[in-house]
Order: structure tokens, then C-alpha cells, then sequence
């Protein structure tokens, strides 16, 4: 009778978020412990020594300036200055074996059919910024510990000295829990404050939370930088129902975005978890939501370079964590300033040839090689 009634109970908040959205109120999080109380500021974590010592870009969520808007002369198609495009890469053989301790000369990248010089090269034992991005809205309520607990319990056992792990959940904003900490500590507390709290509202704006992830933006009246700004090996743990709200960019700018960000985003979708408890109480265009959103997710891994997975048992998720925690330690970050003239809004197709053996032949049809596809040139450079 509990779990019949837990059922219903589920199946009936998941209609009430997806068909008849709350009224928009602000400040969803004023029931988490991160947000001071009025009249107070809550204690500033101080700044990684390392990265203000050594010169090195600070962290993508330290406070930064906005670069002055440069306006284009005119609307039309413009040669642009040839800026560097990372492409992130991981290399499998058909059983799934990763390739490690490859070498820069192993590799090639063409832009447009026409080979480029690889002039930055990060190996696999480089040390990793990451951000892990959680939907916290009421669609995943009743299973948020099931995912949430196994997430944190990862997140806090993979940072390594010298890694930085950011916590960002979202519901109808983002929310920055912890800023960029090489601490497990700080991380979960981050957790367990999601896990101990109820979410407040069913929306959830996947695609302006990713926006805020890659490119930046301001939240609590605090500016961030974005993942794109930093240099190194990134990465992106998004945990979602893939269902996006009312975001204000649509899909289209959502995927170009992540297109263009460099940074691989590993995605586990938890929308077929919670479609399977409440499907007895979904009506067709409901099921065709939680369909679309999966084919959302999985086009974002995929422009990313990153890759995705669709979670229908919650026992599924710790070899789920366990093979991204492997490809995030063995990913390649290869860098190129493209020889071709640039010009705005062009699609730019990117490939990748590895050569395993060094013997000057590529062995893609061998392997798996996973990287971004694709480079979209921006339309405007100040935004």
C-alpha cells in the first residue's frame, strides 16, 4: 500500500511540473543553508594560492571584469583573427579499452579537410578543472538521494591535488553551492545540503544553467567566468532530467553553445528513472517530453565531445561514474590556431586521426575516438 501510494504520489507532482508550471516567484533557494541570512554575507572562501602565485588563469568562477564590447565595423561576413580551438579527446579500441600515454605526434587535426598544427598539447595526467551541474528541481524529487548521494560520494573521492571541482545546481536559475575547491569537504557539505532539502520548484532551465556553466554570467550578484575561459583539461558532469522549462535561449543556441565551448560534457540522464515510476500516470504528451529530452541530452554529449548515459536503475549509477571518472582521467586536450580565414557564423567540421603505433597511418577504423565535430565560428565576439 506505501509503495502504491508513493507511486501516485510521485506520478502526481511530476503532472503538476510538467503540466501546470507554479507561479514564477523569485529566490529558490531561500531554503538552503548557502544562503545567508538577511543582513548578513556569507564568508568568502579565499583564492587557490597556486593559480594567484604562479600566474596561471584563475579558476572560471573567481570574480572577474567584463572585457570592454568591441562593435564589428559592419553586419557582413568578416575575416576574423584566428583564435585557438581546443579539441578534447579520448581514444578507445572496439572493447573499450582506453589508450593511454599517447604522445602529441600520435595525433593529427584537420579543420575543413585541411591539417593543422597541434601548438598546445595536454597529456593525460594533467590536472582536471570540472564542474558538476545537478537539476534540483521537483521532477526528481523522489529519487534525488538514489542519484544525488551516489554523485557526491564520486565527486568527493576523484578531486586530486591540483584538480578544481565546482558544485552548480539549477531549478529555475543556477546556483553556485561550492566555487571551485580542491577540498572533499567543501564538496560535501554541497551534497549533503541538496540531499537533506526539498527542491522548491518543478521548472528546470537546463539550457540556461549549461549557458552559465560554459560562458559565464552573473548570479547573486556575483560575476562568474565560464569553463570555456579556462585553459586545460575541462570538464562538465551534468546530472538532469533533460527536460528544459522555459530557458531563455531555446535549443538551438543551447546546442551551439556547447558546441563551441570545448569542454566535453558527461551526461547521465535520470528523465527514463523517473518516466519508468511514474509512466502509469503520464499522458502521451508527457512521455513524448521525457523522449525528446533524452535526444536533447544525448546531442549535447555528443557536440561536446563528452558522451551519454541513460540511467533506468539506480544500482546502474556507480559503473556509470566509474567509466566517466576513467575517460575524464584519460582525455587529450589538443589545441590549434586554424590556417583557414575565419569568417562569422561559419560551421567548421573538425577531425581527429590517431595513430597508436606511430607507423604514419591512422587507425580510426580500429577505434573509437571521441571528440567535438565541429566548430561554429561566433557571430558576435562580445557576447
Amino acid at each position: 500500500m506505501r509503495t502504491r501510494l508513493g507511486y501516485l504520489l510521485f506520478g502526481a507532482i511530476v503532472f503538476i511540473g510538467l503540466v501546470i508550471p507554479p507561479p514564477r516567484v523569485t529566490g529558490a533557494w531561500e531554503n538552503l543553508a548557502l544562503v545567508p541570512q538577511a543582513g548578513r554575507r556569507p564568508e568568502r572562501r579565499p583564492r587557490p594560492k597556486a593559480a594567484e602565485q604562479s600566474g596561471e588563469k584563475k579558476p572560471a568562477t573567481q570574480r572577474k571584469k567584463k572585457p570592454p564590447v568591441v562593435e564589428a565595423p559592419s553586419e557582413q561576413a568578416i575575416q576574423l583573427e584566428a583564435k585557438l580551438v581546443t579539441v578534447p579527446v579520448v581514444v578507445f579500441d572496439k572493447k573499450g579499452n582506453l589508450f593511454t600515454k599517447l604522445k602529441k605526434e600520435n595525433f593529427a587535426v584537420y579543420e575543413d579537410n585541411v591539417r593543422q598544427e597541434i601548438v598546445t598539447f595536454a597529456g593525460e595526467e594533467a590536472p582536471l578543472t570540472m564542474v558538476m551541474l545537478i537539476e534540483y528541481s521537483r521532477i526528481i524529487q523522489w529519487i534525488r538521494y538514489e542519484v544525488i548521494n551516489p554523485a557526491g560520494i564520486f565527486v568527493t573521492r576523484f578531486v586530486k591535488p591540483g584538480d578544481y571541482i565546482a558544485i552548480v545546481a539549477f531549478d529555475i536559475r543556477p546556483k553556485v553551492l561550492v566555487d571551485f575547491t580542491s577540498n572533499p569537504g567543501e564538496l560535501l557539505n554541497a551534497v549533503n545540503i541538496l540531499i537533506r532539502n526539498l527542491p522548491a520548484f518543478s521548472e528546470a532551465n537546463l539550457y540556461d544553467a549549461l549557458k552559465f556553466v560554459l560562458e559565464g554570467g552573473t548570479v547573486d550578484g556575483e560575476e562568474y567566468g565560464g569553463l570555456a575561459q579556462v585553459k586545460g583539461r575541462t570538464s562538465v558532469l551534468l546530472i538532469a532530467t533533460g527536460i528544459d522549462t522555459f530557458s531563455r535561449i531555446n535549443y538551438d543556441q543551447a546546442r551551439k553553445i556547447v558546441a563551441n565551448a570545448g569542454v566535453p560534457i558527461y551526461i547521465i540522464g535520470v528523465g527514463e528513472l523517473a518516466y519508468i515510476l511514474a509512466e502509469p500516470y503520464l499522458s502521451g504528451p508527457q512521455r513524448l517530453t521525457f523522449l525528446q529530452a533524452q535526444n536533447a541530452l544525448r546531442t549535447f554529449a555528443e557536440s561536446s565531445g563528452g558522451r551519454f548515459y541513460s540511467v533506468r536503475f539506480q544500482g546502474a549509477l556507480p559503473s556509470v561514474l566509474d567509466s566517466i571518472s576513467t575517460m575524464m582521467r584519460h582525455q587529450y586536450v589538443l589545441g590549434y590556431s586554424p590556417s583557414t580565414p575565419r569568417k562569422k557564423g561559419k560551421k567548421h567540421k573538425i577531425t581527429v586521426l590517431v595513430d597508436v603505433n606511430g607507423d604514419g597511418k591512422p587507425d580510426n577504423k580500429q577505434l573509437e575516438v571521441q571528440y567535438r565535430r565541429f566548430y561554429i565560428e561566433p557571430k558576435d565576439d562580445a557576447k
